[in-house]
């Protein structure tokens, strides 16, 4: 895996550490951020878009990355479209 470090929740104690990758080699944006609690996880669980199913399958998960990192997902998009052309 090539990981790409773009970044790290700037109010991070040495605890949280919301952070935010891109994987050059399959082209995917990783996010570390906190669990979801049980009240936002049964919400996303029983959310229905048309053509889907309801439910978070087993091999996906929800986590909760803070607004004040918008900038470090914007440059994860950046360097995922500069991969494109390589």
């Amino acid at each position: 895996m090539s990981l790409r470090f773009i970044g790290i929740d700037p109010e991070t104690k040495t605890a949280d550490s919301p952070t935010v990758w891109v994987d050059e080699e399959r082209r995917e944006l990783v996010f570390q951020g906190w669990k979801p609690g049980s009240a936002l996880e049964e919400e996303c669980q029983a959310f229905e878009v048309p053509g889907h199913a309801v439910g978070i399958p087993e091999d996906e998960a929800i986590v909760r990355v803070p607004a004040r990192m918008v900038h470090m997902i914007r440059e994860a998009c950046d360097a995922i479209d500069s991969t494109h052309d390589r």
